[in-house]
């Protein structure tokens, strides 16, 4: 069975990242969505199927900030599963979002191989900004998904995937 692509195509891109538009609050270089369902949802909706694979085949620019978002899903889980309530997880969620990150070229990055760098400065802080902003949105869009509003404690079923790596890979470095 072949892994979930992307149906959202892009009229322009940062490095080789498609720039999509999003339904978000957050500001950003990403075009506000119109209501439909954008890359977060995506991401969400294919990240229980698509963690399970080991390999996964680019087919267009959307599809490389699909596996972005997919490998974030399972850095925030990791956080999500030391959270007592909505509340903590949503602070957590923030902190983040916004703290330091690997762009693509930097060492730290673990999908140097199919992300382009990106050409300058101003193309750095562009991407760096674009993926704030997406990591910000689907934080908050995750805990929603997470958190049973009954009982206020994560579901079960979103924490059974917080030891899958999807590719093998992981965005924070190892022992984090």
């Amino acid at each position: 069975m072949p892994a979930y692509h992307s149906s959202l195509q892009a009229s322009a891109t940062i490095g080789n990242m498609a720039l999509l538009p999003i339904n978000t609050k957050f500001k950003g270089p990403a075009p506000p969505g119109d209501g439909s369902n954008d890359i977060v949802s995506e991401a969400l909706y294919f990240f229980k199927a698509n963690v399970f694979f080991k390999s996964y085949e680019i087919k267009s620019p959307a599809d490389r900030v699909l596996i972005y978002l997919t490998l974030y899903v399972s850095e925030c889980l990791k956080k999500l599963q030391r959270c007592q309530s909505k509340n903590d997880g949503k602070k957590e969620m923030q902190t983040l979002a916004v703290a330091n990150f690997s762009l693509p070229g930097d060492s730290g990055f673990p999908l140097n191989a199919m992300y382009q760098k990106p050409g300058s400065k101003a193309e750095a802080d562009s991407m760096r900004s674009y993926l704030t902003q997406l990591r910000q949105e689907l934080g908050q869009r995750l805990v929603d998904s997470v958190f049973d509003p009954q009982t206020d404690k994560p579901s079960k079923w979103w924490m059974c995937f917080v030891k899958r790596k999807f590719m093998d890979k992981s965005l924070s470095a190892p022992g984090q």
